[in-house]
């Protein structure tokens, strides 16, 4: 969907009217994107679980620290005498929005609804053979073997009530890539700290304090979301006061900002990595003029995109200092980096030429990008960096630029050639990305190997850490599946994010490192 210039103006006219009559809890919050469903289970984006997590609620969460905190749990651990089997306490005396007690049954129906076929959250439960309502309050979840980091998994996995969703036809998740709506895409039913009001996709949604939230009452009592795809029309509205707090500032604009007088602004950097993927199996690209063979099926095509790529003019030019570059696809807060890992040859435009000449490609090929335009930190313009620099290789890239909401389905139907993606870590280990990004595409893994990439003897090392007890020799395997993925250059990877929050300098709100502020944790002065 598409919002004219004029309708957000007008849409921002009528917040500020709005918020001029509200009383000082309300918070006017404004971001680049939308969320794309408010069907909990459908998605697995960031833009969307940050939107989500105030309506529902897991069972575990995560601080700006990156620890592990009790939600709807409030205790976990591994059955004692049977170490496949993990035991998770709840909490008592919640409510959901629609006034339903919350028990153990919804959590099981809220892990089976996960674990189903058009879940994007499938791969997180892969291990998850069954869940058990032991009583009202306790739930154990069966795994295929042990599974000593199952807890990390679930942090976002939202529950929803069985009730609910059965009377409402929810049983299956929507199929968001199909283009399906269901009951749950508009409407929601959870236990978090705030009841949706209002929904207007892509142009305004409104939520107020659930009084009868289990948690410390939030100072900010109604909150006023405005997705402002424009940087220049999203800062506008800050600077003029017609909202609070803004998510996604661009990079040129931070400074200005934090000296701007009434406004204040935190930095920091996030657990997600962009990077840029191609296909790599044996079908001839749909976008090139070379049309018997995939170019980028050839490692010597990969090795040479990765010479010419310049990562640190990306920092300096596009990013203006905000990122950290690096030449693998994890960020440092994830158990497997090492600075070895992330080290990047230096750009070698002669070399790069050389091997594409020894590819078979002396003058190159032409193909598409796909990239989001409204999503990440400069995304179309890190796109439109690369463009540039493949060029001195003879790889002529057109640029297709869409909206977050148009390039999903594009990217998880495997319709693109190559393409810009990022990838947050909520697990804060590398199996979360082996799962989705590296494992062959299955039934449960592999959701966002758009690439098609596939190694069997990988795909088995990978499926080995979920039921690894011993943390060294996990340590080993997880090493050993990052060298191949690195060998085998299976991504093209750019920097690790840096995130900036512009808010009113009456309000406090630290950056969170998955870029999930909750407005439960806002402090107005």
């Amino acid at each position: 969907m598409r919002i004219s210039l004029k309708a957000i103006v007008a849409g921002l006219m009528a917040t500020s009217m709005i918020a001029g009559a509200a009383n000082a809890e309300t918070l006017r919050w404004a971001r680049q994107s939308d969320a794309l469903t408010l069907d909990p289970h459908s998605q697995n984006q960031g833009v969307t679980h940050t939107f989500n997590h105030h309506i529902y609620e897991t069972l575990l969460d995560r601080d700006v620290e990156g620890t592990l905190q009790p939600r709807l749990a409030t205790d976990w651990y591994v059955k004692e005498g049977d170490d496949t089997v993990w035991v998770f306490e709840l909490r008592e005396g919640v409510t959901f929005h629609g006034g339903e007690e919350f028990t153990a049954d919804d959590v099981v129906f809220s892990i089976e609804r996960a674990k189903s076929a058009n879940s994007n959250m499938r791969q997180l439960h892969a291990d998850v053979e069954s869940a058990t309502a032991v009583d009202d309050y306790t739930v154990e979840i069966q795994m295929a073997g042990p599974s000593p980091l199952y807890p990390n998994n679930v942090t976002n996995t939202f529950i929803m009530d069985r009730g609910w969703s059965e009377e409402n036809d929810l049983i299956e998740v929507q199929d968001f890539a199909a283009g399906e709506e269901n009951f749950a895409v508009r409407n929601t039913n959870g236990t978090g700290p705030y009841i949706l009001t209002e929904r207007d996709p892509d142009v305004r949604s409104v939520l107020t304090v659930n009084e009868d939230w289990w948690g410390e009452a939030p100072q900010v009592t109604e909150i006023i979301y405005t997705p402002i795809a424009d940087n220049a029309t999203r800062i506008a509205a800050l600077l003029s006061g017609e909202v609070d707090l803004v998510q996604d500032v661009p990079v040129q604009d931070i400074d200005r900002l934090a000296g701007t007088q009434g406004i204040k602004v935190e930095t920091g950097p996030e657990n997600r990595t962009i990077y840029f993927g191609y296909a790599m199996d044996d079908e001839p690209l749909i976008s090139s003029n070379i049309t018997d063979e995939n170019p980028f099926a050839n490692p010597l095509v990969r090795e040479a995109m990765d010479l010419v790529v310049d990562r640190d003019a990306i920092r300096q030019v596009v990013m203006r200092g905000q990122s950290i570059p690096t030449c693998v696809n994890m960020p440092p807060f994830v158990d497997g980096w090492t600075e070895e890992l992330s080290a990047c040859p230096a750009v070698d435009v002669e070399r790069a030429n050389e091997l594409m000449a020894e590819a078979g490609y002396p003058d190159g090929f032409s193909v598409t990008l796909d990239t989001p335009n409204d999503r990440y930190v400069n995304d179309e313009a890190i796109s439109q960096a690369v463009v540039g620099m493949l060029g001195q290789i003879g790889i002529d890239v057109t640029l297709a630029s869409r909206p977050v909401a148009q390039h999903s389905p594009l990217i998880l139907e495997n319709q693109t050639d190559f393409y810009l993606l990022g990838w947050g870590v909520p697990t804060f280990d590398s199996a979360y990305i082996f799962n989705d990004l590296v494992h062959t595409k299955t039934d449960e893994y592999g959701t966002y190997n758009i690439g098609l990439y596939s190694n069997p003897e990988v795909d088995a090392m990978i499926e080995e850490l979920g039921v690894m007890t011993d943390l060294e020799a996990r340590a080993g395997v997880v090493a050993d599946i990052w060298e191949q993925v690195q060998e085998d250059r299976v991504f093209l990877t750019i920097h690790v994010q840096e995130l900036a929050y512009a808010m009113s300098d009456d309000l406090t709100l630290a950056v969170h490192p998955e870029n999930q502020p909750n407005m439960t944790s806002v402090v107005i002065e």
